[in-house]
């Protein structure tokens, strides 16, 4: 069977965010609660020595941060980086933590893993791969730069490497409407402030931009223009898509000057040339170059507290990790003021932990509350077009349905490198969703759980479905995916320490001085039908803007 025939045969395949098809992706976790960072186990990977002939960047000596700073970051994705950036430029020494390896980039190295067939570059400390033909394919164990938590009816996908999310997306950078966004942050956060000065401020950093013309005219965005051809037809009229991405290196791409990677399908799991502007490319360079913060990969911090007294320091537990997942050292850091921005999972964790074992007694009941996935939903219909090519990564377009649930589709990508396109086209469906979900502490376990509502999904699978199904051609059913629509995954988790709720306005945390919350935990579970990058950005921009100026 040719790979055509295969992936039909498969059903969605790999479209799943360029992944995997069926309800898990990575396992190796009891499938009823999350490992999460107070008690991962880590084996070592058979394979240690090929990375480290691949990548010997990983495998330099860690630096250690001092034992005490005045701000602490931790986590390195959106949030966090502009936070650094932020509080460096005004002369504060900061200390960046972040677990996962800080990965280099080569236009002609063989860096990332492949997102087709993956190895351990690819997952953090995963051993089971579920791919196109759902049987589980063995992983080795390593610190790779994609987090998959299992929960109760729903995937998490986040970024485990320094740039955090900002490396493992695929590029979109799209802010809401305005109506879709009060309908979320109900008046805590001002649209017009954010839409007249934070977002933009945001796009000029990131150099955000549609695809160029000769791009989506080329033989690796053929996906993308029958995906427009498709939805005009169904009586939408596509929107170009801002992107962050290096354009002249998908050219080079093109014209054999550098390793093919963005235009071949390749994005989940990195781009191995500097192809997706990342913020180990922006914000967190340019806050190094303060010389007042400084960035240490292979340090996952495992619970947060705060000395006895109202001008007591905040204590950090660290554990220092190789690649390899080796523990190298454990350490107790402490600060003046903590910024957590670990993503929505991380963050979360570490608050209702800190609440429930007594570390951080003040925290109030919304701590853990009002998670939401931004209603993904992974969708895939047949290719009615006979122009042939490549699947690039980077979204072109997208639609947005207001009728009923608002729900945005945008134009996706199949992953993989192959001399022709595969048959199927893909999109990422987002749906404006109110089902809600909530972090709680396993006292026997010392584990944080994610509570999901039986079913939680099944609202806005059907809604994005629904729109889906009017695009789709009416082909015949041999060429139709088996598996139309997946919302098994979220790759876009949000909520947990609510703005507004959790914290005051500016993500100052409730209960206490000097801890603040800088990430998508502080997105009230969704961002209106649109990818939430942008707006955790704008957010962190706005926030930190308003914490210098107060003076904390």
């Amino acid at each position: 069977m040719d790979r055509r025939g295969f992936v039909k045969g498969a059903g969605l395949a790999t479209a799943m965010l360029g992944l995997a098809g069926g309800s898990t992706l990575v396992t190796g976790r009891s499938p009823a609660r999350a490992q999460d960072s107070w008690a991962e186990d880590y084996s070592p990977s058979p394979r240690a020595s090929l990375y480290r002939r691949l990548v010997p960047e990983i495998f330099a000596p860690l630096p250690d941060p001092a034992d005490h700073v005045p701000a602490l970051v931790i986590g390195s994705g959106f949030g966090a980086s502009i936070t650094a950036l932020r509080l460096s430029q005004s002369g504060t020494q900061v200390a960046v933590l972040e677990r996962g390896s800080r990965w280099p980039s080569d236009r002609w190295r063989d860096i990332f893993a492949d997102d087709t067939n993956p190895d351990g570059r690819g997952f953090w400390h995963r051993t089971i791969f579920t791919g196109a033909t759902r049987i589980p394919m063995r992983i080795d164990p390593f610190g790779g730069v994609l987090d998959v938590s299992s929960y109760p009816g729903i995937n998490v996908w986040r970024g485990a490497c320094v740039g955090g999310g900002s490396v493992v997306f695929t590029g979109v950078m799209i802010a809401p409407e305005q109506r879709y966004f009060d309908s979320v942050f109900r008046g805590v956060v001002d649209y017009r402030e954010m839409h007249d000065i934070y977002y933009p401020k945001v796009r000029k950093m990131l150099r955000l931009s549609p695809i160029p013309n000769d791009l989506y005219h080329s033989c690796a965005f053929a996906h993308s223009r029958a995906w427009d051809e498709q939805v005009r037809a169904a009586g939408y009229t596509p929107q170009r898509i801002d992107g962050m991405w290096n354009w002249h290196i998908i050219r080079n791409e093109l014209a054999g000057r550098s390793r093919p990677s963005a235009t071949v399908g390749l994005s989940d799991l990195g781009n191995s040339n500097g192809a997706k502007f990342d913020l180990n490319q922006n914000y967190l360079r340019y806050a190094e170059r303060t010389g007042c913060a400084r960035i240490y990969p292979g340090h996952r911090v495992d619970a947060i507290a705060k000395e006895p007294g109202a001008s007591g320091r905040y204590t950090v537990a660290v554990t220092k990790l190789a690649p390899t997942g080796e523990t190298l050292r454990t350490r107790t850091l402490t600060c003046d003021a903590l910024f957590l921005a670990a993503g929505s999972i991380g963050t979360s964790e570490l608050l209702v932990r800190a609440r429930a074992t007594g570390a951080l007694p003040n925290l109030n009941e919304h701590i853990g509350e009002g998670w939401g996935s931004n209603g993904d939903v992974g969708l895939a219909r047949p290719l009615s077009s006979f122009d042939l090519g490549t699947q690039g990564t980077p979204s072109a377009s997208r639609i947005l349905d207001e009728a009923d649930a608002p729900v945005s589709l945008e134009s996706w990508f199949i992953p993989g490198a192959t001399p022709f396109d595969i048959g199927i086209l893909a999109s990422l469906g987002i749906v404006l969703d109110d089902t809600r979900g909530r972090f709680v502490y396993d006292s026997a376990t010392g584990r944080v759980g994610l509570e999901w509502p039986d079913n939680g999904t099944a609202g806005y699978l059907a809604r994005a479905r629904e729109v889906n199904n009017k695009v789709a051609c009416d082909c015949p059913p041999l060429t139709r995916p088996a598996l139309d629509a997946d919302a098994s995954f979220t790759a876009h988790p949000l909520g947990g320490a609510v703005i507004g709720r959790a914290t005051d306005q500016y993500g100052r945390v409730c209960g206490y001085r000097g801890l603040y919350v800088m990430d998508g935990a502080a997105v009230p579970g969704s961002t209106g039908t649109v990818n939430p990058s942008l707006t955790i950005c704008a957010l962190a921009e706005r926030n930190i803007e308003q914490i210098i100026r107060s003076g904390w």
